[in-house]
């Protein structure tokens, strides 16, 4: 009864920090080394993450340097870029990669704030759904009677408050996700 329990906020975690992780790639109007996260390069006949084939670094506010440890990658690391939804155009000197970052107009961030939102969502029936799971395996405990019907009440208790709990972590970091966006 316990371990299932367990599992479920397990799961209900592991949901809580994809969310943050693919916050994380979402442009605000500040440069940030995040973004590139889960771009993939063209590197020697297969696909790897951009933090490992460059070093990316964030020398100013709008702008980002991305600074290649093989220079025959620039090409594929440009490529990359402008293949990806970031809407970035990069420029090379032939050593190192610079990205200016424009401000967002403010059509784009409610965009973003609208796309955030549709995540923080999906993350949320996620919970929900890990919750109904939750009280399946509790209801069939129950069936099988591994577990009385009080401990089966007092489990799928606890089981809405880690519920509550993560949806309400998935509201936090939305709210702020969404100010991010918003500043100018």
């Amino acid at each position: 009864m316990q371990d299932v329990i367990s599992s479920q906020e397990e799961k209900m975690k592991k949901t809580v920090a994809n969310l943050k992780e693919g916050f994380a790639t979402l442009r605000t109007g500040r440069a940030s080394a995040s973004l590139f996260d889960r771009l993939r390069v063209d590197a020697y006949g297969e696909k790897s993450p951009m933090n490992q084939v460059a070093n990316i670094s964030v020398p100013e506010a709008r702008l980002i340097v991305i600074q290649p440890w093989d220079k025959n990658l620039i090409g594929e690391i440009e490529k990359a870029i402008r293949s990806s939804e970031l809407s970035l155009n990069p420029s090379n000197d032939g050593k190192v990669i610079r990205i200016s970052v424009p401000p967002l107009t403010e059509e784009r961030r409610k965009e973003l704030v609208k796309h955030a939102k549709a995540q923080a969502e999906q993350s949320r029936v996620a919970i929900r759904n890990i919750r109904r799971d939750g009280n399946d395996e509790l209801k069939k405990l129950l069936k099988d009677s591994k577990i009385t019907e009080d401990d089966n009440e007092k489990s799928e208790a606890e089981l809405q408050k880690h519920t509550d709990n993560y949806i309400n972590q998935i509201n936090q970091v939305l709210e702020e996700k969404e100010k991010e966006i918003m500043e100018v």
